[in-house]
């Protein structure tokens, strides 16, 4: 399965929508260097596809790359059906998925305009194991890159 990096976004803050940026370096065991959810853990960097942006779209609202505080914008790639400990090659950087869905304490902002909010059910979350730069456009691959650069299974 691969797919493509739509958007990659960044917060100085928690508790924010994010902001598109042209790209972003990956730390290993750490998250986007300068974002507000870097750090130890095991929800270093965040991802949510653009088709579950789209069933938001679908419900009225106008919402974008960033505003469900993903870190990765992705296309083409089912991120919720994946299990825990799939590594996805994302750029320079490979990721291992640590979570999918999260619990919210409180409703936010797109759930009070809709009704409902995609990333409980549909974002993942995960470590770096190998830091590098992720731009807009780069592959997403299931699976680490093999030496040759081909994802492996």
């Amino acid at each position: 399965m691969t797919g493509t990096v739509v958007a990659v976004c960044i917060s100085g803050k928690k508790g924010e929508r994010k902001i598109p940026s042209e790209s972003a370096r990956l730390r290993e065991n750490h998250g986007i260097v300068g974002d507000a959810h870097a750090g130890e853990g095991d929800r270093q960097v965040s991802l949510l596809a653009e088709e579950s942006i789209r069933k938001m779209r679908a419900l009225g609202l106008d919402v974008g790359a960033g505003d469900f505080a993903e870190n990765i914008t992705t296309r083409g790639v089912e991120l919720a059906a994946l299990p825990i400990g799939t590594r996805l090659a994302v750029g320079e950087a490979v990721l291992r998925v640590t979570k999918i869905g999260k619990e919210c304490h409180d409703r936010c902002s797109i759930y009070l305009q809709a009704g409902d909010c995609v990333m409980p059910r549909e974002g993942i979350f995960a470590v770096v194991v190998r830091g590098g730069t992720v731009r807009a456009g780069d592959p997403v691959a299931v699976g680490e890159p093999a030496m040759t650069g081909r994802p492996s299974r």
